[in-house]
Formats: structure tokens, C-alpha cells, sequence
């Protein structure tokens, strides 16, 4: 049953949540949102931190004498996309856009803050933990590295994600790894460029370049357990500019993903021997540059089976999936690296409408306003339950 308290003030925070909607900003430049989300938190009596991150915002409440610290996250950022929706509340700012839903969990966690300062229904400390750049280099890596959880202590921590391809208001988790690790590099292939008539006078890094695609194939099917989970995506192969010169050189932009930290490490391991072994073979140079990894998001089981059960005794057991039936996702989350630090557990959230639902990252994706007081009294009931 949703809190009647929150249900009240469900247009204002459909309107936070649009305004956020039509101002974007990207990774570490949430300038604007976390201005506004530090005054809201501020003007309910929360104890405001500001800079971790660069852009982070910590909102602290203490209540009553109990020792327990309980920590909740959002993420505020957009993609670099164009929005296609056309709706009135559709992005303002070209080429950026919420396409992930990271305003609609701004809007639910402040919508729970309001209830929280409000009511003050819990004994113990709470932190709300707003974190600039989950879609791009690792914002919860860097408030972390910042002294994160130095300042502000918790005994455990919780994030949610909406989905919008399972019905609006289903919750679903499980313990261990539930979303994937994910590491990102750029492959720099060197060769000698030259007219397309001669091609014995070059090197051609293109053909390498083909080659290599092909071989990272042989990955997941010859070096991976097949009862382990794995996927190598090359994602750009650019080469060249017209149709009879050889470029000088090609630049490959690929992605991996897994569920076991050996089995990540064994898949870097293996892609860099096929990088070198097959540009060695072309007579092309080849360097391996890191752009940015994310570990498995891996839920404690304790904590886990306590946010589920939160979760049936709000909502009732028939609105939260079976654990064991629920699959882990190839997506990977920066939530993870909180969760090496904190036990805790990442919830996914239904979002469905049942008609015209678009997953995220689509350009016509559109959060669903009515699971904001859904999660909003999700939030404040696990805090309740946490922090007794």
C-alpha cells in the first residue's frame, strides 16, 4: 500500500522529476540538478555535504539515539542522445537526454527524504547519496575515492534502477552477481599506408583489423567455461577515408563483459594475446589503451533477502519476483564498487506500462511517473525497517 502522505505530494515531484527531465546534464556536469536537489534536502532539514565526486550530494538526517547508518543511492545524469518523444517535458538541450531514467530516481528518493524529514519515523543515521556520472567513468568510484564512506559511515547501502520491460511496480532482485562487469579499451593498430593498386608496398591495418574482430569471436565459445557467462563486443572498427588508399592506421573500440572476476580476468588476459598475436601476424603495431571498467554488481545475501522482504510486506508478496527465478543482466552498474566497500543491495524497479514501453538508452524512452510514489514508499519502509 503506498503512503498516503507521498501520494499527496506526487504532482510536485512529477514536476521535480520533468524539470530535471528537460535540463540534462552529462556525467560530472550536474551542475544544475544537484543545485536543485541540495536545496530541497537543505529546506527539509537535512544536513547537506557537497563536492564529493564533484558533483555528489549527501544529505544526512539523524534521528534518536540508534547507532545503525543506512545509506541510499541515486544517480543523476543523462546520455549523450537526441530525445525523440515530443513531449512537452522532452529535453531541452540538444544531443543530451534522461534516456535511462536517472531523474525519475532523483524524483523517488526525494520524494522519501521529504517523508522522511517529515515524520522522522526511525532511530539512527541516514544518508541519501546523489551521484553524478553512473553512465560514463565510475561516479561512485570517485565519491568513494573522495572519502565517501570516511565521511559518512554505512552499515549498509541500497540503489534502485527502473525497469520498464517487467510491469510498474514489480520489484526484483537476487543475492550474488547481478549485473555484470564491464571493461571498455580502445586497440590502436599501426601499420604503412599507400595506394589501394599496390597494396605490397603497405601494411594494411584494416585487413589486421578484420582479423582481429573476427578472432576476439573465439573467445566466448573456445576460452570460457560454458556454464560461465561472457560477452566481447567490438563496437567500432574505424579505418580509413576513401575507397583506394590503405590507411596508416585503424582504431578498434571494444567492451567485455562477465559475472566471475576470474573469468574477467582470463577474458582480458586472452584479449590482449589475440590483439598482439594477430597484428604481429599482419606486420602492424598494436596498443591496448583501458578506457574505464566497472566490477560485478554482486548483492549480499542477507541484505538482499532483507530488501525483498521489505518489499512483500509493502507491496505484498505477489509484486515481487521469486529470487530464484530472477536472471542476472549483461548491464553493468557503477553501484558495484559501493558495493565492495558496503553490504548491501540493487533492486530493480517495474516501470511497464504494458504499451509503448521502450527500454533505456532508446530515444523514445519515457519514464513512468506513476512508479515515483511506488519507490518513494519503498524507500521510506526500508528505512523504517532498517533503522528501528
Amino acid at each position: 500500500m503506498l503512503i498516503k502522505e507521498i501520494l499527496d505530494h506526487e504532482a510536485e515531484m512529477i514536476a521535480i522529476r520533468r524539470d530535471f527531465h528537460q535540463h540534462p546534464e552529462l556525467g560530472f556536469e550536474e551542475f544544475r540538478t544537484s543545485d536543485r536537489i541540495a536545496e530541497l534536502l537543505t529546506g527539509w532539514g537535512y544536513e547537506v555535504h557537497r563536492g564529493l565526486g564533484g558533483t555528489g550530494v549527501v544529505g544526512t538526517l539523524k534521528v534518536g539515539s540508534g547507532g545503525r547508518r543506512l545509506g541510499i543511492r541515486a544517480d543523476m545524469d543523462a546520455l549523450p542522445m537526441q530525445e525523440q518523444t515530443g513531449l512537452p517535458w522532452a529535453s531541452a538541450v540538444e544531443g543530451k537526454m534522461h534516456a535511462c531514467g536517472h531523474d525519475g530516481h532523483c524524483a523517488i528518493l526525494l520524494s522519501a527524504a521529504r517523508y522522511l524529514a517529515e515524520h522522522r519515523p526511525f532511530s539512527g543515521t541516514l544518508h541519501l547519496i546523489f551521484q553524478p556520472s553512473e553512465e560514463s567513468v565510475g561516479g561512485a568510484k570517485r565519491m568513494i575515492d573522495d572519502g565517501l564512506f570516511t565521511l559518512f559511515p554505512c552499515d549498509a547501502i541500497f540503489g534502485l534502477h527502473n525497469f520498464p520491460l517487467i510491469p510498474a511496480g514489480q520489484i526484483m532482485t537476487k543475492p550474488g552477481a547481478l549485473m555484470a562487469s564491464s571493461d571498455s579499451m580502445t586497440v590502436h593498430l599501426e601499420g604503412k599506408g599507400g595506394h589501394g593498386s599496390m597494396p605490397e608496398n603497405s601494411i594494411d591495418p584494416t585487413v589486421a583489423g578484420a582479423a582481429i574482430v573476427m578472432a576476439l569471436q573465439t573467445i566466448v565459445s573456445r576460452n570460457v567455461d560454458p556454464q560461465d557467462a561472457a560477452v566481447v563486443t567490438v563496437g567500432s572498427l574505424q579505418s580509413g577515408t576513401t575507397h583506394n588508399i590503405i590507411p596508416h592506421s585503424a582504431v578498434l573500440k571494444l567492451n567485455m563483459r562477465t559475472f566471475k572476476p576470474e573469468v574477467r580476468d582470463a577474458v582480458k588476459a586472452r584479449i590482449k594475446t589475440i590483439v598482439q598475436g594477430q597484428a604481429e601476424s599482419f606486420g602492424v603495431k598494436a596498443s591496448i589503451e583501458p578506457d574505464f571498467g566497472y566490477p560485478v554488481t554482486i548483492n549480499d545475501p542477507a541484505q538482499t533477502e532483507f530488501a525483498l522482504q521489505v518489499a512483500r510486506d509493502a507491496f505484498g508478496a505477489e509484486w515481487v519476483a521469486d529470487p530464484q527465478e530472477v536472471k542476472s543482466a549483461m548491464g553493468s552498474e557503477d553501484f558495484s564498487f559501493m558495493l565492495e566497500e558496503v553490504p548491501g543491495c540493487y533492486v530493480w524497479l517495474g516501470t511497464g506500462k504494458g504499451k509503448d514501453d521502450y527500454s533505456v538508452h532508446h530515444p523514445l524512452y519515457q519514464f513512468n511517473d506513476e512508479c515515483i510514489s511506488i519507490g518513494a514508499t519503498y524507500w521510506v519502509k526500508l528505512t523504517e525497517a532498517y533503522l528501528r
